[in-house]
């Protein structure tokens, strides 16, 4: 057994956007298309129904015909859906939908519908990790307003609750503070614009939104960044910042769709309240990702 399949979240997971139709109906077919798209181009799995993945406006039934979908087309050790919901009880029923798909492992944000305290944020990791599955913390403290600071993340894993963490924070600091308290949690970088710093911290995967649509070169930079190839990495890193930093910001999913389109893949549309981009931040993302096709990053 490889070490990626005993922890099935380490490498470059892709936080997959979700194709929709002139309707905006799930695009199935494009999607599982999609899903082994990126596998084919080196990356290691993908995280349906992340936010990327729009799942706060999919219905019941379209959320657990993704995940599907994508078991379908590339394994289940390779899926690792996110499993965010207001109740536990609820996060609980998703996370068991995943294990029945035949997913390894889930990913789950602290309750998000209120400010949750240290108490209900632990209460809420018990409760879905007791279906079994192996569950990654989601740590955005920026929109869910709960921080899972490394004190809280090291008691999670202590309890059993959680294996490893998506840090979503920006602060790079927090990763030397979190091995050593944590030391077998493992730290998934969470935002595509602090790859370079997280990776050189120890960071074990990368739960990515950009390889949407460049796998290949983003792929490259994480294997340079974890390999220490730091001129290789560097370089890349500079080349794909401009896109990368769009990870960050409130139009992420508007970015990297408008970004899929540009280089012949299906991104579309978004559902709302997601609305199209300003002309002006549709320019910059177009001549950002011109700029990288012309450079071989595509």
């Amino acid at each position: 057994m490889t070490v990626t399949e005993h922890r099935p979240w380490r490498g470059v997971l892709v936080a997959t956007a979700l194709p929709l139709d002139d309707n905006l109906r799930v695009d199935h077919g494009k999607y599982a298309e999609h899903c082994s798209w990126l596998v084919e181009n080196g990356c290691d799995g993908v995280v349906p129904n992340g936010s990327l993945g729009e799942y706060q406006v999919l219905t019941p039934e379209e959320r657990a015909k993704v995940v599907e979908t994508a078991v379908a087309a590339i394994g289940g050790t390779r899926v690792m859906p996110g499993v965010a919901a207001y109740g536990s009880a609820e996060s609980r029923r998703w996370a068991e939908q995943a294990r029945d798909a035949g997913c390894a492992s889930v990913m789950l944000l602290p309750p998000n519908a209120y400010r949750a305290d240290e108490r209900s944020v632990l209460a809420h990791y018990e409760e879905v990790a007791g279906t079994g599955v192996p569950v990654v913390a989601y740590n955005n403290p920026i929109d869910t307003k709960v921080d899972l600071v490394p004190e809280l993340l090291a008691k999670l894993h202590g309890e059993g609750y959680i294996q490893a963490v998506k840090e979503f924070s920006g602060d790079v600091r927090r990763a030397y503070q979190l091995a050593e308290l944590a030391p077998e949690l493992d730290l998934l970088i969470g935002a595509d614009d602090v790859l370079l710093e997280l990776a050189l911290a120890g960071a074990k995967g990368w739960v990515a939104g950009y390889p949407n649509a460049l796998p290949r070169s983003c792929v490259e930079l994480y294997r340079a960044a974890a390999g220490g190839d730091l001129g290789t990495a560097k370089k890349l890193y500079e080349q794909l910042h401009p896109l990368l930093r769009w990870d960050s910001k409130v139009e992420f999913v508007q970015a990297i769709k408008l970004s899929m389109d540009i280089v012949g893949r299906h991104g579309g549309r978004c559902r709302p309240p997601r609305v199209p981009l300003l002309p002006e931040q549709e320019a910059a993302i177009r001549a950002a990702t011109e700029k990288a096709v012309a450079a071989g990053l595509a």
